[in-house]
């Protein structure tokens, strides 16, 4: 790498917390003032913003995405005895989630061309055991609506949306957390819309679930010192509420950037289709948010993943992969009776996939010099190639 390159970070907030700096500080402040760092005003205040930007009436601030599906999963009744279908291609979050509430993980194999759970797949493993279908809406890009609808009204599932990665995604008029009855949010930093710590929420269509899940975070205690669930602390702290609050309407136009940067990805990448190279498929046009833009580097690539990464990081650009191992093979696991083999299509994308850097503010002479070092790794020898590329900021 020339030492007057400056590298590409996989992901840089700075676009995103440097203009609304000074608000965030006087958000910090204000809250050390006023003291109601437990529940406060800014809790309540974010969940009803966001649950209204899902397009649901009800939203409730727990303390991370995990315990928003474990919560929200419990609060919708399911619990030992019942079997919960998920993707095994998808973060360990979406697993342990579903295990916390004491039900059987039904894991499912994956559609390799968007990543997402195989629907035609989960069909064949309902059971009469089966309650529930966990759909991951990975990489910013929702499962089809319509097509769960379809299952779920068939087989009398329960639709419990992990959208984790789909902060105001839309597909097909619908939009991320609104399909089922209820659905789980992470504010990971990283995440699209994220707090400057840990943070998640359960949203929800039904009043009972939301008042539910509001007992169960705070010590199943829906009045102080009254305790009618089996709940635990698992309470959004106020001081995260406020920022996210506060970074909420900048969100739309956060996922707007994004898209627009995949687009100019999907452009330049087009010529190295034939090389075995392609990005996930995009069937959400604009509604994809882009949490993650990822490639699959296939079996007739002439270079192979590790090469390709290590040829990037050389580049001064930092990738990641999302993920290496799918749930079904993780060691913690392996008590669920699962091996290799069991799940053909999630085993392979692991190998295959690569995520590029994505974030708002990344600019058209980034994604440009990411795309030629791609470029540079597979035609080392062929430098007249990379004159194609035209830098377009975004």
């Amino acid at each position: 790498m020339s030492n007057s390159a400056a590298i590409v970070p996989f992901v840089d907030l700075s676009f995103q917390h440097d203009p609304i700096q000074a608000e965030i500080t006087q958000q910090v402040q204000a809250l050390l003032e006023r003291g109601d760092f437990i529940l406060g005003q800014a809790v309540s205040d974010f969940e009803v913003a966001f649950a209204a930007a899902c397009n649901v009436p009800y939203g409730i601030g727990v303390a991370s995405g995990t315990e928003a599906i474990a919560l929200g999963l419990r609060a919708c009744g399911i619990g030992p005895g019942d079997e919960v279908l998920l993707p095994t291609n998808t973060f360990i979050a979406t697993l342990i989630g579903v295990l916390q509430t004491g039900a059987t993980p039904i894991l499912v194999d994956c559609d390799p061309t968007t990543a997402l759970i195989d629907l035609v797949a989960a069909e064949k493993r309902i059971t009469p055991k089966t309650r529930a279908i966990v759909p991951v809406h990975l990489y910013g890009q929702m499962v089809s609506p319509r097509q769960l609808l379809d299952l779920a009204s068939s087989y009398d599932l329960l639709i419990f949306e992990d959208a984790a990665q789909a902060h105001m995604a839309e597909r097909e008029g619908y939009r991320a957390g609104a399909i089922g009855v209820a659905a789980a949010f992470s504010f990971y930093p990283s995440k699209n819309l994220g707090a400057i710590g840990d943070g998640g929420m359960v949203v929800t269509q039904d009043e009972i679930i939301a008042q539910t899940v509001r007992s169960l975070r705070n010590y199943g205690s829906p009045r102080k010192y009254i305790h009618t669930d089996y709940g635990i602390n698992s309470r959004l702290d106020t001081l995260q509420a406020a920022v996210l609050k506060l970074k909420l309407p900048y969100l739309a136009g956060w996922n707007q950037a994004r898209n627009e940067i995949a687009q100019q990805y999907d452009a330049l990448l087009q010529p190295l289709q034939a090389s075995g190279l392609e990005p996930i498929q995009n069937q959400s046009g604009t509604g994809h948010v882009y949490h993650l833009y990822v490639i699959r580097i296939g079996a007739s690539c002439l270079i192979d993943r590790t090469i390709l990464q290590e040829a990037l990081s050389a580049a001064g650009i930092q990738t990641g992969i999302h993920y290496p191992i799918p749930c079904h093979l993780q060691p913690a696991y392996h008590d669920l009776g699962y091996g290799v083999g069991d799940f053909p299509k999630a085993e392979a994308l692991s190998h295959e996939i690569l995520s590029l850097p994505m974030y708002p503010g990344m600019t058209g002479e980034q994604v440009e010099r990411v795309v030629t070092a791609i470029d540079s790794a597979l035609y080392p020898a062929e430098t007249s190639r990379r004159s194609v590329y035209t830098t377009s900021p975004v």
